[in-house]
């Protein structure tokens, strides 16, 4: 506990003296780094900076090590996130957008790590707002909202993982070679999305091997087809990129549903019986989902955001994956659990997910000059077909917001379960036992 006690302390000081030198913050004018190509501004190029900041105590799930080093819990800070993105309108009708930088360097990193691109598109606007045509390395998903996170403005600390499905399996943190159109059609935005799949074989989540259960094929990839759709019954949300907001902190009135697809053929393999003969099968994914974010008095300034989706997932033959964002253990001994290494739990795999959070946000001037607050909580619940058991993953923490999405603290608890083997008269069963949690102190800084 001793690291937990370190971390109680070090987020008392920067409470302090973070807000100490942000007591005019919210005063200053917020402005954008913006070059106009043309007199009236409608040709431009624009930057953006991100920056994430993690400072966390996890409780280690069993059998964890660091590098052979047996370790229980952990302390560490790393960059959950930092980008930079250049995009502009060069014309009437061509747009461009790039975004690079680096993710979940930490500790235990190879050190000075190139950054890299995340994004770098071409697109051509066809019909006006109707439907434009683009192409290159890019986030343009489908699924669900959160497939395409917008990581600046984030309710809790990460988008529900989930959602997006083959994250740094056959893509580059949910990015593809794509071509994809998109639209606003009355209501009605539309992406629509054929991937060529990167190459299993160089992925980062999982080895090229076959076993028993379904994993990704390591062979050469057909292509993947996703999109997304949603009906925006108020206020109409912004398609310039990919990326859709976590939270409008009261600015906008948005009531939205949601559907979105992710296919591909013959993306998953397992081994038959026999333990001899491949069986290939498709990757199908189907999700649906409702967004409302409206403020509750504009002249306050306070605020309600609900998220809530359901996913059906295929990935073949009982698949499940465990997710430890920015993982701070490497290794796993033999006291280890179904979870594997850290802060991992199942998150992805075939079955139904359910996901929900919802916020309040106080008033703009709660702490007077020094910004104000937005209480959250998040959950997810999975019926993994592996999974004797359900996984249920809670967490709740608060934003506090200096500067708005510019300049915010967080402070996040969440809960998962380990998953153990029980023998039964039936074989087998992997049920939930223990929980263990986790404490991340973000402080986000963004232009």
């Amino acid at each position: 506990m001793k690291y937990f006690s370190l971390f109680l302390l070090g987020m008392v000081i920067f409470f302090h003296q973070t807000e100490a030198q942000s007591v005019k913050s919210n005063k200053k004018e917020n402005k954008s780094l913006i070059f106009p190509l043309n007199e009236d501004g409608s040709h431009y190029v624009k930057g953006t900076f991100l920056n994430q900041i993690w400072f966390r105590y996890n409780q280690s799930n069993p059998g964890s090590t660091v590098f052979g080093e047996a370790r229980g819990e952990t302390f560490d800070i790393g960059l959950r996130r930092t980008r930079i993105q250049v995009y502009g309108q060069l014309s009437d009708k061509v747009f461009f957008y790039t975004q690079f930088g680096q993710n979940n360097l930490s500790y235990r990193s190879p050190r000075k790590q190139g950054i890299f691109f995340l994004d770098a598109i071409g697109e051509y606007r066809v019909i006006g707002d109707q439907l434009s045509i683009g192409g290159g390395l890019t986030g343009w998903n489908g699924i669900s909202r959160y497939s395409s996170p917008s990581v600046g403005s984030i309710l809790s600390l990460d988008a529900p993982l989930y959602q997006q499905g083959t994250n740094d399996i056959n893509d580059q943190f949910v990015r593809k070679f794509s071509i994809y159109a998109k639209g606003l059609i009355g209501k009605l935005d539309y992406r629509v999305v054929v991937s060529d799949p990167m190459s299993v074989q160089q992925s980062t989540g999982q080895e090229a091997r076959i076993e028993e259960n379904s994993l990704f094929a390591a062979e050469q990839g057909n292509a993947q087809f996703q999109g997304y759709f949603k009906y925006q019954f108020w206020d109409t949300e912004s398609n310039l990129t990919p990326y859709q907001s976590g939270s409008y902190l009261g600015r906008k009135r948005v009531l939205n549903i949601g559907a979105g697809f992710m296919t591909q053929k013959d993306a998953m393999w397992n081994l038959a019986e026999n333990r001899v003969d491949t069986l290939r099968s498709n990757l199908g994914l189907f999700a649906v989902d409702l967004f409302y974010d409206r403020p509750v008095d504009v002249q306050k300034g306070n605020a309600i955001t609900f998220y809530a989706a359901y996913q059906n997932s295929d990935y073949g033959k009982n698949y499940v994956r465990n997710i430890g964002a920015m993982n701070p253990a490497n290794g796993i001994n033999g006291n280890g659990s179904f979870n594997g290494p850290g802060s991992a739990f199942p998150t992805i795999g075939t079955g139904d997910t359910f996901f929900a959070q919802g916020a309040y946000l106080f008033r703009r001037d709660l702490l007077g000059s020094s910004g104000t607050l937005q209480p959250y909580v998040s959950s997810q619940y999975s019926h993994f077909d592996l999974l004797d058991d359900p996984m249920l993953m809670y967490e709740g923490g608060v934003n506090w917001l200096i500067n708005g999405h510019r300049t915010k603290l967080s402070l996040n608890y969440q809960n998962r379960p380990l998953f153990i083997q029980e023998s039964s008269g039936d074989g087998n069963n992997w049920i939930s036992g223990d929980r263990k949690g986790m404490v991340v102190m973000q402080f986000q800084v963004s232009l």
